[in-house]
């Protein structure tokens, strides 16, 4: 096999393996994480129903005792953020017909994951909401150039996606049913990583058969 082959296949399994790769490492942060939540703040260890992803890159738990999962976490995100930036790149180059479009996954997509990576630092609160507004925009274009192909599963799941997102968002800044947002926040995490699985999947599919209908049936 030659180099090219290889490296070509290993983008295409590398935003897949970046997402397993993140949640066995968030799964097992998890596991070091001293305590405190929104609901209790002595509690002990991490709490899935109240304990946010974020919790877990602090330096320090909610009960203000050292975190040694933040390295851990802070790995997982950075795994995570270049894994699905690999991904908008490809899907903008190889999937993606309108111009516009193209450029507005890759470079919304790239911003969207730098700010993501950064959300661990003092600035959380503004990288979380410059990574939500461009991750917003760079779903919009994937759902867009989708929704002009056959692919229904993936035009229904990225519309769901969406929804979820923007009621984390109403849920996040409006603080009503916050109690609510830790386990909501999982929930959509996962959904929109299985979703983004099978957008990549997608990818592959089209790598072996150049002319399928993937990219060029219309609805």
């Amino acid at each position: 096999m030659s180099y090219k082959k290889m490296y070509t296949r290993f983008l295409e399994i590398f935003p897949t393996l970046g997402i397993l790769i993140f949640g066995a490492l968030y799964a097992y942060s998890s596991t070091l994480y001293p305590g405190g939540s929104q609901a209790n703040i002595n509690s002990e260890g991490f709490d899935w129903v109240h304990n946010y992803w974020c919790d877990l890159m602090n330096e320090n738990g909610m009960n203000l005792e050292p975190n040694p999962a933040s390295p851990v976490a802070v790995s997982a995100m950075m795994i995570l953020c270049i894994s699905l930036m690999s991904l908008f790149i490809r899907f903008a180059g190889n999937f993606a017909n309108h111009p516009v479009w193209k450029k507005v996954i890759m470079i919304c997509g790239t911003i969207s994951m730098i700010c993501a990576i950064l959300v661990f630092t003092r600035y959380h609160s503004v990288m979380i909401a410059v990574s939500s507004l461009f991750g917003l925009f760079t779903l919009v274009g994937i759902i867009f150039e989708v929704y002009n192909s056959n692919l229904k599963a993936l035009k229904f799941g990225g519309l769901f996606c969406i929804l979820l997102l923007a009621v984390n968002n109403y849920i996040y800044y409006s603080r009503e049913w916050v109690e609510i947002l830790p386990l909501l926040q999982k929930i959509t995490f996962a959904l929109v990583l299985l979703w983004l699985i099978g957008i990549n999947y997608s990818l592959k599919l089209k790598r072996k058969n150049p002319e399928s209908s993937l990219s060029e049936s219309r609805i």
